[in-house]
């Protein structure tokens, strides 16, 4: 068979079902051979970087899956190396797939030949250009070996067209992957991890996306309920432990944090880090967020061991390896009765939770962002997938919004490229199409992609977006504060064609509606509720995307620190009253 035909019997059998890319003449080969073969489901994205992202929602939805992205030669992998670096950046593996020149003229400027594979290197777990037709087996095998070894992440492989074409023994039926590799905690590593857990007073958990990752949520919490320890989860973290489980924390951070998670965290005397990266809006300020603690990190990569400071033990391995050890030894000694009795620390955990509240009842015209999320809250269950990258209306969901089940919170973490938020929503869908799938973007990450919605439209997979519009670029806007400026981010123009919509410029319901989809527009507080259920029915009969545009004041302050956990700048009123924050996980008290 052809390595084009033998490199899609290898996705099958490494158990891809789904493909996302654009074809063009350097790939048809490959792309022959998918349809030939059959069995792989493959979506036609409109712009290569929306594939990578697709991939990348697709693989952030169920554990074991890898997301594939396929695009031609020259520029279709450039525009790829964005979904690569947030792949790399989150410990996501997806597969890119590149078209390349014929091997005799990649070195001689040929039309859109171009080193894709140095380019992609410092982003990949390994980015190969492919030079001999019968290593192609051998390189997707280990592709996906890799990919599913150590720190997960993305592979790139790139195929010259005479490389895709010539002809190789090989035999499919007898093909098997190869064994995956992951560290794991010995006995002794996690008997002293629980010796120190044990010899403090005010201990948490922080949960990191390697939890996640691992499928090892349900692990965490039995150790944490075992333990009576109460869980931070990170921002990658969240829904490892259910927002409204009692050992629930909340989340530390200078920007998706809650005000309960900072002043526990500051409480607290031991950290038991797991699968967890200490990103820098988590931690702030190191001395800050060190001083008076014991850390103890476990963490599949061993390099991240000290990255960021020194604990004072680290254990390199995955999260489930090491859980389930935790587990184990946490049994043996509450059956010996040697666990210490955690109960008055969770329990002034949960008062925090009870008393520490942001304001997010708010009647304003226009609408307050604060207002949005307390009717998504009322509007989408424990079930919803949210969807989302970077900017103020993420920072906002994250403080506001509910979680509770692990791979409901679908963020691009550490590169928060503009434009994620769409094609990712579709790869969410795509993977789980009976979910209530909720996209959230600001409205210049919303227009960096949006004709990716017409992917939506042409493929029949539903969501919801919920668009956020304050014709600003609300986060940089807030940034410049400290620069005395307001430049180059105002959003606000009069559009010629729709005047009704005064300054907010882009008409986005019209846009929305000519790529194919339903959308909806709301201008006062007691719309957002029926628009939201209003969305849920038109995504189910019609099966394309939704959009809800909240038209928001022009300016809001959302809280944050600019250095230290510990000095949150809280812009906003804060909740003195219950109904000031209906549906906060714990009334007000």
């Amino acid at each position: 068979m052809t390595a084009a035909r033998a490199a899609v019997e290898i996705l099958k059998r490494e158990g891809v079902s789904n493909a996302f890319g654009v074809p063009g003449a350097a790939i048809n080969p490959f792309y022959a051979a998918l349809k030939a073969a059959g069995g792989v489901h493959h979506t036609l994205a409109r712009h290569v970087e929306g594939a990578s992202h697709m991939a990348e929602g697709y693989t952030r939805t169920h554990p074991g899956n890898i997301g594939v992205c396929v695009g031609t030669s020259g520029p279709a992998g450039t525009d790829m190396i964005t979904g690569l670096y947030s792949a790399i950046g989150d410990s996501i593996p997806i597969l890119c797939i590149t078209g390349q020149a014929p091997t005799a003229v990649i070195h001689k400027e040929d039309f859109q030949a171009v080193d894709i594979a140095s380019i992609a290197r410092p982003v990949t777990k390994a980015a190969t250009t492919v030079l001999e037709a019968a290593q192609v087996p051998g390189v997707f095998q280990q592709a996906f070996h890799l990919m599913r070894s150590g720190r997960p992440g993305p592979v790139l492989i790139d195929l010259p067209l005479d490389v895709q074409l010539t002809e190789i023994e090989f035999d499919p039926e007898t093909y098997e992957p190869l064994p995956v590799y992951r560290p794991a905690a010995s006995r002794a590593q996690v008997e002293k991890a629980v010796r120190m857990l044990n010899a403090s007073e005010r201990p948490l958990i922080v949960a990191g996306g390697g939890v996640i990752n691992a499928d090892a949520s349900d692990l965490l919490v039995e150790f944490a309920e075992l333990t009576g320890t109460p869980v931070v989860p990170t921002l990658m973290g969240w829904g490892i432990i259910a927002d409204d489980h009692d050992l629930n924390a909340g989340m530390v951070g200078l920007q998706t944090s809650h005000r309960y998670g900072n002043a526990t965290f500051l409480e607290s005397d031991f950290v038991l880090g797991i699968g967890n990266r200490w990103a820098n809006r988590h931690t702030g300020k190191l001395d800050v967020y060190t001083r008076g603690r014991t850390f103890v990190h476990v963490d599949i990569e061993p390099t991240q061991i000290g990255k960021i400071f020194a604990p004072d033990y680290g254990i390199a391995s995955d999260a489930k390896a090491a859980l389930t050890l935790f587990v184990e030894v946490a049994k043996e000694l509450k059956a010996a009765g040697e666990l210490p009795d955690r109960a008055a620390w969770a329990a002034s955990a949960r008062e925090r939770k009870a008393t520490l509240h942001r304001r997010t009842h708010f009647d304003n015209v226009p609408l307050k962002p604060q207002r949005v999320y307390e009717e998504m809250n009322r509007a989408f269950g424990p079930e919803t997938r949210y969807v989302t990258t970077i900017g103020l209306s993420q920072i906002a969901g994250a403080q506001m919004l509910h979680v509770y089940k692990p791979r409901h919170w679908i963020n691009c973490g550490q590169a928060g490229p503009l434009g994620w938020t769409i094609p990712a929503a579709l790869g969410v869908a795509t993977a789980d199409p009976d979910a209530t799938v909720v996209g959230l973007s600001g409205d210049y990450d919303f227009q960096f992609m949006l004709e990716e919605l017409a992917v939506g439209a042409q493929h029949r997979i539903p969501y919801v977006h919920v668009l956020v519009n304050n014709s600003y670029l609300g986060l940089i806007r807030q940034a410049q504060r400290n620069f005395d400026i307001d430049f180059q981010v105002n959003l606000e123009f009069e559009n010629l064609n729709s005047p009704e919509l005064g300054v907010y410029g882009v008409d986005h319901v019209k846009v929305a509606e000519g790529l194919g989809c339903k959308a909806i527009r709301v201008t006062e507080p007691d719309q957002l509720l029926p628009a939201f259920e209003q969305a849920k029915k038109l995504a189910a009969e019609f099966r394309v995307p939704v959009i809800v545009e909240a038209i928001l004041e022009r300016v809001t302050n959302i809280a944050m620190s600019g250095s230290d956990i510990a000095s949150v700048n809280e812009f906003e009123d804060l909740a003195t009253e219950p109904w000031h924050a209906p549906t906060e996980i714990l009334p007000l008290t």
